[in-house]
């Protein structure tokens, strides 16, 4: 990887996890410069704007998020197992999140409502496709046999992400991710009640 490449990397890296912890609008170019300890030139040097930077930043998260998932259901055949093991991964979300600052699914939908169209839309492909993924493992389930033929999928996705990132929330409100486990706790347990 040449130089060039490296560096604006390292930006978006660093712009992930600023803008995860402060939010886009609550980062200022200053804030970039700081984390990255590059001058305002090098880091217009790679992107056009504070928005395009914001755009691959939250690419990248999310990026590192899917990373997360695909590495928990990785070895597992049960589609039960594979549901559990991905809601599993916010167990210790204040401990461990996936990026510094939580969710950043659920922080940026929540900041990009009005305020940045092109941000929101990116939030949205992200939780689509995240949705679509649960389904998947849900189907495959049900044409395997290990889950009930009578669930829906859509309804049992839209469930189990609202449900988790619901978790998510109250934990970073709280700095506690007691609220998480017990989240967890009730969700695993319905989870099961899927099983055939």
């Amino acid at each position: 990887m040449r130089k060039g490449a490296k560096t604006r990397e390292y930006i978006i890296m660093q712009a992930a996890e600023l803008f995860n912890q402060q939010g886009y609008a609550g980062s200022s170019i200053s804030d970039i410069m700081q984390v990255t300890g590059l001058r305002k030139g090098g880091i217009y040097n790679h992107f056009e704007s504070k928005d395009e930077l914001a755009l691959e930043a939250f690419d990248y998260a999310i990026s590192r998020l899917s990373r997360r998932y695909a590495e928990a259901i990785k070895g597992k055949t049960s589609a039960i197992d594979q549901l559990i093991s991905i809601v599993s991964i916010y167990r210790n979300i204040i401990e461990d999140p996936p990026l510094k600052g939580g969710c950043p699914l659920l922080n940026t939908a929540i900041e990009s409502d009005d305020a940045h169209p092109a941000l929101r839309e990116r939030a949205r492909h992200a939780m689509n496709q995240f949705l679509k993924f649960i389904r998947i493992v849900i189907n495959r389930g049900k044409r395997a046999g290990q889950i009930l033929s009578s669930v829906d999928a859509e309804s049992v996705s839209i469930y189990i992400v609202s449900t988790m990132e619901g978790g998510v929330m109250m934990s970073q409100l709280y700095h506690d991710s007691t609220y998480m486990q017990r989240t967890l706790e009730n969700l695993t347990s319905y989870i099961e009640s899927l099983r055939t």
